[in-house]
């Protein structure tokens, strides 16, 4: 793609996956979710709550850029965001992981979401809808993607373009993903541990995608569950995503995993 070609060339573009757009947007209520996670707060369950300790792997390289401005009929000041560790790379064990970003209001119907191998060439590459309201939205890996192979990092891209066939006006950020192997320590931990603490053991051992996939299932089943609201504040929270924590799960629960 022409866009990921130049992207690959920005060296001189920080390594951020923020995108700065300015425009004005009215005060907002407090959604339900936040009045929650007030009042989660006050619950004594901190002890299965959990911070994301994010695996020795250090940051990945790139000469690219870590997002593009565009103005894209932006109708807020929130901005794209990935929900990635802040080191930009999130562990998996499966083959077929899922992604989350937050989408902010913006003209905009479609999305494309791109995988690179560790020499920048496109494993796999798709377009998919945009939901009409913004939120925490999440992609899974079809059956057809090749699977991850273990121990290799890949180079993602989602690009939302400002009208259709746009190739030059694009909102772009970035992440890396990274499969690895559990030890036979983890599994039998896994595999004995209460499903409440599942997202706990993940995240503390530097599983990102499981870690957050997790919760965002549980929030899907029990919505306004105080220890799984006050678990999913502190896993943003600690992987610098605090800003995310109180939006609202958009096409997450109606995700097809395969």
């Amino acid at each position: 793609m022409i866009w990921i070609k130049k992207l690959l060339h920005l060296r001189t573009l920080p390594l951020s996956l923020g995108l700065s757009i300015i425009s004005a947007m009215p005060g907002l209520a407090l959604t339900e979710l936040q009045r929650s996670l007030t009042v989660s707060r006050g619950v004594q369950n901190w002890k299965i709550s959990q911070n994301f300790i994010p695996p020795n792997r250090g940051t990945p390289n790139t000469t690219a850029g870590g997002g593009t401005r565009s103005s894209c009929g932006q109708l807020s000041t929130k901005v794209l965001t990935p929900l990635i560790p802040q080191e930009k790379l999130g562990l998996t064990f499966t083959d077929h992981p899922t992604f989350y970003w937050f989408v902010p209001q913006i003209n905009a119907q479609t999305a494309e979401f791109s995988l690179l191998d560790n020499h920048e060439n496109i494993v796999y590459e798709t377009t998919f809808a945009l939901p009409d309201k913004p939120g925490i939205i999440g992609f899974t890996l079809r059956a057809k993607t090749p699977i991850l192979e273990v121990g290799k990092q890949y180079h993602w891209y989602l690009a939302i373009a400002c009208r259709p066939g746009e190739t030059e006006d694009k909102q772009i950020v970035q992440g890396w993903v990274e499969r690895t192997q559990p030890t036979p320590e983890l599994l039998k931990k896994l595999a004995t541990t209460d499903p409440k603490k599942l997202s706990r053991v993940y995240a503390t051992s530097g599983i990102w995608h499981e870690a957050l996939n997790t919760l965002v299932q549980q929030r899907c089943t029990s919505p306004k569950e105080p220890t799984i609201l006050t678990n999913w504040q502190a896993l943003l929270t600690s992987a610098g995503l605090k800003n995310i924590v109180s939006e609202p799960l958009v096409n997450s629960c109606t995700l097809k995993t395969r």
